[in-house]
Formats: structure tokens, sequence, C-alpha cells
């Protein structure tokens, strides 16, 4: 093994295999303190260095990390890919502002579809109470809707004192959950975790079973059109503040189809999000993998 700076090993790359540095400096936990945002700089790789073993070795090294991040790209592509063809299915599969039909519609299935206030599919929920085993304390994000508290998300560490009676919003499997000042970048989506308790700056809703089922009003709601149209209530007068309020979401006027219709939608449209879960349940397992040989293969 050999030990050298890092800013003589850019020097002279083309004696180090460019793959094996690369994955040797993502190593360091380097800061810009201004901004937060991770940074390399040469000044900063100065500081440090590394140790490396023979070219060979490098190259076997650099390789594997190479076909690993390969993977992982096209896992993503893939995810990006299944989201786009969704979303075309979306917009044609939901009549548009106006119109009472879709444009693609399953056989044996016609005549107008209903046109009801959001209001009535939706109520919503303002339970209150402290998080426990059976509503355990979870994060509401865009990427994930409803999911377990990260170290990303959590912040119950930086608020002080005891925070055992501190009370949070209650939310249940099958809820239509959303952020009101994040609605413009789609966070809007069902409740697929079950019972929890969250900040109360999210709005929940429990869903009118007799006239809705909740997977069908979920494609509804995180559709494109949707969304475009639920932002002409935005309030505030700063972009990232503005938001769109209970009251004015459920007073948005939309078009159902009969029950049986919504549960063949809804199937249909629930298959890509099972291909959805799959691939990026990939993408978690392989950047951990990743993260897990890096430790391992590097000193």
């Amino acid at each position: 093994m050999n030990f050298t700076p890092v800013v003589r090993l850019l020097a002279v790359q083309s004696d180090f295999d460019v793959d094996f540095l690369a994955n040797a400096i993502n190593q360091f936990d380097i800061f810009v303190e201004s901004t937060g945002v991770p940074q390399l700089t040469s000044p900063q790789l100065a500081n440090y260095e590394i140790i490396y073993p023979n070219k060979k070795e490098q190259t076997r090294i650099g390789t594997f990390f190479l076909t690993l991040n390969d993977t992982i790209s096209l896992h993503k592509r893939k995810l990006n890919l299944l989201k786009q063809i969704k979303q075309g299915y979306l917009q044609q599969m939901f009549p548009k502002n106006g119109e009472k039909v879709p444009k693609l519609r399953f056989a044996n299935f016609e005549g107008d579809w209903e046109e009801r206030k959001l209001g009535e599919i939706l109520t919503e929920r303002s339970e209150l109470m402290t998080k426990n085993e059976d509503f355990p304390l979870v994060s509401f994000t865009v990427e994930n809707g409803v999911t377990p508290k990260t170290i990303r998300y959590e912040r119950e560490q930086l608020v002080k004192g005891n925070k055992d009676g501190k009370q949070y919003k209650v939310t249940r499997l099958n809820d239509i959950v959303y952020n009101p000042a994040n609605l413009k970048f789609g966070a809007i989506n069902r409740n697929k975790y079950g019972n929890a308790v969250f900040s109360p700056i999210y709005i929940t809703f429990d869903v009118n079973l007799e006239i809705a089922i909740p997977e069908y009003v979920e494609k509804l709601v995180t559709n494109n059109n949707f969304i475009k149209y639920s932002l002409k209530y935005q309030q505030g007068t700063v972009y990232e503040r503005q938001s769109v309020t209970p009251e004015n979401l459920l007073s948005i006027y939309v078009t159902f189809p009969t029950v049986n219709e919504q549960v063949i939608l809804g199937k249909f449209l629930w298959t890509f999000d099972n291909f959805a879960t799959f691939y990026q349940t990939k993408i978690t397992k392989l950047n951990m993998l990743k993260h897990i040989y890096l430790q391992k293969m590097f000193i």
C-alpha cells in the first residue's frame, strides 16, 4: 500500500485508475460551510491523503464500483421511464377540465362520468394524539408519501424539552394526504403505510367509501392535470410559501365514474406502482450495498 496526498494523485492521474480514485475521494467528508452543499476544492484536497494499492488492484476495484453504479443508473432509468408511461396513461384515462369522458377507456364502460365536488369525496381528519406503538411518528415526502422517519427527516432531536406529551396529527391507512405548501411539487398521495402520526402541517383526508375507492382517488389527485388546476388556488406572496388550503382544495369539482370502473382503473394503474416499488427497492438496496463496500474496500 502507498500513502500519497490526493492533489498529487490528481496531478498525475494517468498513473492511477480514475474510477478507483473517484470512489476513494467520495469517502471524504468535506462540506462547504456557507451552503451546506458537498463540494471538493484543491485547497481542501490538500489536507487529505489516501492509501492506495497497486494499479492492477485499483483497476479491479474501480471496475467493480463502475459496474455497480451502472446497475443503479439502469434501474433509475427504468423507474423514470415507468413514471413517464404512468403519467401518460393518467393524462388519457381521466377527463380533462370541462369534459365528461376520458380519451382512453376500458371496454364495456360507457356514459358520462358524474361531476362531484371533492368535498363530497374527502373529509378532513383532525384527530390529534401522542406517538405510540400503534401510531408511530412518520414523515410525508414528495418521493415516498407517508414514510417512516429517517435520519434525513428526523427533527425531534432539535426540539428542547420533554416531547413525550407532544400532540401530532393522526393519519390512517388509505387517507389522502397532502402538504399545502408543497402541492406544487407533487406532495399529495395516498397513505399506504398505515396508522401513524405526523406533523400538523400536513393535511389528511378520509375517503367516502360509498362513492369512491381510495386507490382511484389517489390516481385522480396525483394526476398532473389535477395538480396544475388546483394551483390556481395558491395563496401567498412568496412563491416558496404559497399554499393551497384544504377548503379550496375540497371546493374543486372532479368527475367520477361508477365504483366498478374505478376498481378497474385502480387495478390497472396500481400495476405501475408495484413495478415502481420494485425498482425503487432495488435502487435503495444497491445504494446500501455500495455504501457498505465503500466502507470495507477503502482504508
